[in-house]
């Protein structure tokens, strides 16, 4: 059988259309984008004179500020998006 047959499984009418898209010709705009919505950025900050841990998303806008580091991944996780550490 001719997986790219239409009507087969995982052929051309399996489901919606793919974008193939050659990682070495990519635009630095494009670049940027790549996980942006997935990815929440978790740096240590002085809140009132206590460490306190900021969540920011992939673009850099403040999303939450945590009193501690577990707390912070907890969050980020249950909105089913990535903690990446920034020291």
């Amino acid at each position: 059988m001719n997986m790219n047959e239409p009507g087969a499984p995982g052929g051309h009418d399996a489901g919606p259309e793919r974008v193939v898209i050659d990682i070495r010709h990519i635009s630095e705009s494009q670049l940027a984008q790549l996980g942006v919505s997935q990815l929440a950025y978790v740096k240590p900050v002085l809140m009132n004179g206590t460490r306190a841990y900021a969540i920011h998303s992939a673009d850099g806008t403040p999303m939450a500020v945590a009193p501690e580091l577990d707390l912070a991944f907890a969050a980020i996780r249950q909105h089913e998006m990535i903690p990446v550490p920034v020291h």
